[in-house]
């Protein structure tokens, strides 16, 4: 499996994070959350899977926290690794990223999730913004394909 960004430091310990994540084309490009932490980021919508929930019910919890909308037909495209501090949790991780398409349906309101503000960017300046380089990565190579597959709906 692909890994991006910095590799493990030897010495420190990670806790294993498993989480979905989307590439979700429309209309004005492409759904993309700003996180306002310590650091800002940009980000695909997603998180952590938590206990008893399949990676799509965490994608689809996820993509409503972060963004406020709600998604269908999401379809698995790959996965990469990355080693990294997560300040809001003050925990070094390993975390694996499940990355799908969606397509994003209803907005139910404004991001759930503190900090969190959603943003429709054209997939070039996405490509700009996108803080990690898997997620540019993915959005990248998937980039064609999120075009055909918003134009189908």
């Amino acid at each position: 499996m692909r890994r991006f960004d910095d590799p493990p430091e030897r010495g420190r310990r990670y806790r294993f994070r498993m989480g979905a994540y989307a590439i979700l084309p429309g209309p004005r490009g492409v759904l993309i959350t700003r996180q306002d932490g310590q650091e800002r980021e940009y980000q695909l919508p997603g998180g952590g899977i938590d206990p008893g929930e399949s990676p799509v019910q965490a994608l689809a919890r996820e993509v409503r926290e972060e963004t406020g909308w709600t998604i269908a037909e999401p379809r698995r495209l790959g996965a990469y690794r990355r080693f990294t501090f997560m300040p809001e949790y003050d925990i070094w991780a390993e975390k694996l990223c499940l990355i799908y398409m969606a397509r994003p349906i209803l907005r139910r309101g404004p991001p759930s999730e503190p900090d969190h503000t959603a943003l429709w960017l054209p997939q070039r300046d996405a490509l700009r913004w996108l803080s990690n380089s898997g997620d540019r990565d993915f959005l990248r190579r998937h980039g064609s394909q999120a075009a055909i597959f918003q134009k189908r709906g």
